[in-house]
């Protein structure tokens, strides 16, 4: 079993990947669908712009992979701390 001293790192390393990875879904999800919209429905696609599919999708496909990239570093960080199975 960890130290209490471990544990807490092993809290604030993740505390700091959710927030990290909160942050970029953010990022994604405002500038596609409101920063850069003008930008995005430049281009085409079928009848409707970019940025309406990133505003509709692109959200949506990057939580997905946020979630994928979530599992695997915090499979690293409990081997790191010897937590988990």
């Amino acid at each position: 079993m960890a130290s209490p001293k471990d544990l807490r790192k092993y809290w604030n390393e993740n505390i700091r990947i959710v927030l990290f990875l909160l942050a970029i879904w953010f990022a994604v999800g405002f500038g596609a669908s409101i920063l850069f919209i003008e930008q995005l429905n430049q281009i085409k696609i079928g009848n409707l712009g970019l940025g309406f599919w990133f505003a509709q999708q692109g959200s949506i496909f990057v939580f997905i992979l946020l979630v994928l990239a979530y599992a695997i570093w915090m499979d690293r960080l409990d081997r790191k701390y010897g937590v988990g199975d």
